[in-house]
């Protein structure tokens, strides 16, 4: 006998949901996760491995619970004055996020987003028992000040996630929504920068707003500009008293010692592993340049993908993509497709598939 979901005392509020699951197919070109597809360079994987052989010879043991010398490298990373004890990290920004809900979300509480937004902040909420409240965007995505505040004091939440850049849209948020979104909120306010590194190098990034902002988080990632999906490490900054909360609801020794040994080395190897972010924006704009020739409309994008309309049937369209070994991502927006910014050989793959269907109706 076969069981289903439906057979298992399964909590009300999780049944009829889907778990989150992009497509993984074994298709040469893919470029549907926002993956960083550049290859961490030989010296620095190098320099990774010997850290990772010193940190096993003490597997045996529980690792340090606080990842101290983490927080230390990525205090120093980040900068902006920031403090060891102002950083918090996780398996994956996502954890990060799910630490957040659980300290100040959960049942009978309810978590705000700007739609369309990353499609596990909803799942998130979801699964620590928190309600999901959808906001709106401007027709291009945008968000201003004064519609944020206003559709924050009306919902009234207990967490606001702000995506910026946004995901799957690649559109920049301006500083004085946050602010405006941080004033009209009396609960927690967290600003998602998992791209941030992608942005014009002239961006200014909200960790500039945490001073006096005790409710204010700065989530972010290394899986994007340091090309270290695999290892599973995001963090984020905030007060020392909510960095404090967090603690109450993490597993212990949440962080492995292996996957604090890569990340230290790889953050030590900052320079070198940026270098790869130049070349992915160069091949972002490209992107955004042909699709543009073809007769798409692609979106204005601060991050490593192009999300694109003027697409008549999407599904279609993906299809063929696949079928000339391309992976891309229909994010379920009508009309468009997205697209990560891959190397040069993979972006031309991409494009020269497009090129092949035909353009734009």
């Amino acid at each position: 006998m076969t069981l289903s979901l439906n057979d298992l005392p399964l909590r009300d509020d999780l049944r009829g949901l889907t778990p989150y699951g992009a497509p993984q197919a074994p298709l040469p070109i893919a470029l549907n996760v926002n993956e960083n597809t550049h290859q961490i360079p030989d010296a620095v994987a190098s320099d990774i491995l010997d850290d990772i052989a010193v940190a096993i010879r003490d597997v045996n043991r529980y690792p340090d619970r606080e990842f101290t010398a983490l927080r230390e490298a990525f205090a120093e990373y980040l900068a902006h004055g920031l403090a060891p004890e102002q950083i918090w990290a996780g398996n994956g920004s996502n954890e990060v996020l799910q630490h957040i809900l659980q300290a100040f979300g959960g049942p009978g509480r309810t978590a705000f987003g700007f739609a369309p937004t990353y499609s596990m902040y909803p799942l998130i909420a979801q699964g620590t028992g928190a309600r999901w409240i959808a906001g709106t965007r401007q027709p291009d995505y945008t968000i201003t000040p004064e519609e944020a505040a206003e559709q924050v004091r009306a919902a009234d939440p207990d967490v606001v996630i702000l995506c910026s850049p946004n995901n799957p849209t690649g559109t920049p948020l301006g500083l004085d929504v946050v602010e405006a979104v941080y004033e009209a909120a009396r609960g927690i306010v967290i600003v998602d920068e998992a791209y941030q590194e992608f942005a014009p190098r002239d961006a200014v990034s909200a960790l500039t707003l945490l001073d006096g902002r005790p409710r204010l988080a700065i989530s972010r990632t290394m899986s994007k500009a340091f090309a270290f999906a695999g290892a599973r490490v995001g963090y984020l900054a905030a007060d020392p008293a909510f960095i404090d909360a967090l603690r109450l609801v993490r597993l212990p020794y949440h962080l492995s010692a292996l996957t604090q040994a890569a990340a230290v080395a790889a953050l030590r190897n900052a320079d070198v592993m940026l270098g790869m972010v130049e070349d992915i924006v160069e091949q972002r704009d490209r992107i955004t340049a042909t699709l543009e020739a073809l007769g798409y409309t692609p979106h204005e994008s601060w991050s490593n993908f192009v999300l694109f309309g003027g697409v008549a049937d999407p599904r279609a369209t993906w299809q063929q993509l696949y079928d000339r070994g391309v992976l891309v991502r229909d994010v379920g927006i009508p009309g468009h497709l997205r697209v990560s910014a891959g190397t040069e050989a993979e972006t031309t793959a991409f494009l020269d598939a497009l090129a092949s269907i035909g353009s734009a109706s």
